[in-house]
């Protein structure tokens, strides 16, 4: 957890010290990304079924048992999206003769670099729409600046080649993107449907 308040107070010295440490894939997980993880799910699973979304006038919610269905699945995607993420990049690190081109390093860039993205999570627990999609915008941009910043310093490598091996991690991001939207449409039809009620 200390790699957390470093990402953004000094971000650039954290990433050396996440570059020298000998964390291992669980090690990440146990000690950061299973916490952190939980934030976003139950942040929002508060705010759909005890708070709600003001819309014309009427306040709509998700019922409880839909919202813990929903944030459930929500929290077991983070997990794996940040896994495929990370291992993506230590395979692609090997294309850009990247030193530390180990799984854990890999599973590091993508576990850090999402820290504003957890933490923005926590908007859920007051669902407005508008402030939700400011904030949102504003943590992306400062994920994508980790990233930037992070490749060249974890893998050794001129900012020229790091900017470079970010941008192809963009790329494998946006296409999770949609394969996680596709996978939502499949799990609607399968039964996990949001269910509303008023509020």
């Amino acid at each position: 957890m200390k790699h957390l308040i470093g990402m953004f107070s000094n971000p650039l010295q954290e990433w050396s010290s996440i570059r020298d440490s000998n964390d291992s894939v669980t090690g990440h997980y146990l000690r950061y990304l299973a916490w952190m993880a939980l934030l976003p799910p139950l942040a929002w699973w508060y705010g759909a079924s005890q708070i709600g979304w003001e819309i014309g006038g009427r306040v709509i919610l998700l019922t409880p048992r839909s919202a813990a269905q929903i944030m459930s699945l929500f929290y077991v995607a983070i997990l794996l999206s940040i896994a495929f993420l990370g291992f993506m990049i230590h395979w692609m690190a090997r294309t850009y003769d990247a030193r530390n081109d180990d799984v854990a390093h890999g599973i590091g860039v993508a576990a850090y670099m999402c820290a504003p993205m957890f933490l923005i999570g926590l908007t859920g627990l007051y669902p407005v729409l508008w402030l939700d999609m400011v904030l949102g915008t504003l943590a992306a941009a400062y994920t994508l600046y980790l990233l930037y910043i992070g490749i060249p310093i974890v893998y050794s490598m001129p900012k020229e080649r790091g900017f470079l091996f970010a941008s192809a991690t963009v790329a494998v991001g946006l296409v999770l993107m949609v394969a996680l939207l596709g996978a939502t449409v499949i799990l609607w039809e399968m039964g996990a449907m949001p269910v509303f009620t008023d509020g």
